[in-house]
Order: structure tokens, then sequence, then C-alpha cells
């Protein structure tokens, strides 16, 4: 079954470009991926379609109005019904959300899709978010203009997930997160780069850039140990708090933590 993503929003031709390129392109032309786009404005009423007003007390900003976007999630529901698909639950992008995470991301993977709102102006009526939304999402502690870019990057990390769509279905199994850490550096050729670190200031060129000899090595062992070892000083490093968390869930083994109580950070 297709994960199917209905997204409401009033700028659906932000989507387009975005399913015509990458990888993940095969995802949305097979229809893996099913991204159906609902335009706010068609369900708004009055010669200017308006789909916001004033806040109640004042402030400065405009609020999107209940009645355009429950009048679009019924048109929704009412698609999903004709075409015998499960109903979905409803994201609504916001700071006031939980952090999207790749463990959020890939149980999203795993089923039949969401309906995602795209807010814009100052927010959305409260009652709106009490009546219909399921989950409140956040890409981070920072404010966008709306609600468009976290549905493009939910429905990016939920592609690249599907079976088929990269061409090493391992891909996705070694990127950052995908094991609570972050992922360890990569190399490719050439084995060495001459002049590539920054030289000194009389101008003489930079010293030579190899790729650590490891990875050559032909021992897989001994490079699975090699990053290992660099996930978990990057981690520590740049998310402690990660290391934290592993910690806790009992994912660290004893070699694991010898080689962190060596590590100078």
């Amino acid at each position: 079954m297709a994960v199917r993503f209905d997204v409401i929003t009033l700028f659906p031709e932000l989507f387009a470009p975005f399913q015509s390129v990458g990888v993940t392109r095969r995802a949305f032309e097979t229809k893996a991926v099913d991204v159906r786009l609902w335009q706010l404005r068609e369900f708004a009423e009055g010669v200017y379609r308006r789909v916001d007003d004033r806040p109640f007390g004042g402030g400065p900003g405009m609020v999107m109005l209940v009645e355009p976007l429950v009048r679009c999630l019924s048109a929704i529901r009412a698609d999903q019904q004709a075409a015998a698909a499960p109903r979905l639950p409803v994201v609504l992008f916001s700071p006031a959300g939980k952090p999207l995470t790749q463990q959020r991301v890939q149980q999203l993977a795993e089923g039949p899709g969401a309906v995602l709102v795209c807010g814009r102006y100052e927010g959305i009526d409260q009652r709106f978010i009490d009546a219909h939304v399921d989950e409140e999402v956040s890409l981070g502690d920072y404010v966008l203009s709306g609600g468009e870019l976290p549905a493009l990057t939910l429905i990016d990390a939920v592609t690249r997930l599907q079976p088929g769509v990269l061409h090493d279905a391992a891909s996705h199994e070694q990127d950052s997160f995908s094991d609570g850490l972050l992922d360890c550096p990569h190399y490719s050729r050439p084995e060495v780069l001459q002049g590539l670190a920054e030289g000194d200031d009389s101008g003489a060129p930079g010293a030579e850039a190899a790729v650590p000899p490891v990875l050559m090595s032909g021992h897989h062992a001994h490079i699975a140990r090699w990053r290992r070892e660099q996930q978990l000083r990057i981690t520590a490093q740049r998310r402690p708090e990660l290391i934290d968390a592993a910690r806790a869930r009992g994912e660290l083994s004893k070699q694991d933590e010898h080689f962190l109580s060596q590590l100078t950070l």
C-alpha cells in the first residue's frame, strides 16, 4: 500500500519541483508515495477567498480561519473514503510541536501516511487544532514563514525509506540517527589529495589529505570498528545528549564505553 500525504497549503506550487528531481522522484512517479495537494483558498468563501483574519484580543499578524480548514479537511476525508484509504492522522507543523526525529519518520514510513497542515501568518485558530489535529511537529527551535518547508522535509525523509527508492537498500540504515548516533565520516577517490589542507601564511601549498588507511585495508571487522568509533567520537563531541540516550537504552557495548572513557573532547 502506498504512503499517502494530503497537504493543505496556500502554496501548492512549491511542491511540484520537489517531486520531479532526485532519487525520490521514482517514488512519486510510481505512486509509492502519493502526494495530494489541496489549495486552501478553494475552500474559502467570498470574492477574495479570505482564509485569515485579525486575532481577537489584538496583536500583530493574522490568524488562519477555522471554516476553510474544516471544509478542506472534510473534502480530504471524502476523497480518502472514496479511495478506500484509511483515515489518516492530521499533522500540524508548529514551533510548539514535538521535534521530528528519525524514529518518528520511520514510524510514518511504515504507516499509511498523514494529512499535513501547512500553517501561515501568526498561526491557526486554536479551535481547529483542538478539534482536528492529532499531532504537532516541529523541525527545531526557530520560526519559518509557513509549514510548506517542514512538510517537504517530512515527505522527503519518509520517501527515502520506501523500498526501492535508494539504489542501495542499506544506505538509510547507516544514516545519522538511524541507530541513535551521528554518522561517521565518508571518503571516496582519489586516495590522496595534494594541497587540499590549508597552507601557512608564506603561500606554501597545503599538506596532502589522505583517506584513513583502515578504510583501504579490506579488513571488514576493523573498518566496522573504526566507523563505530568515529560515530561515538563525533556524537560525543557534537551531540552528547545522544550518547546519554543510547546509554539509557542499553545500546552501548563495553567496547563502546571503553572507547568513550579514553576519548578526550
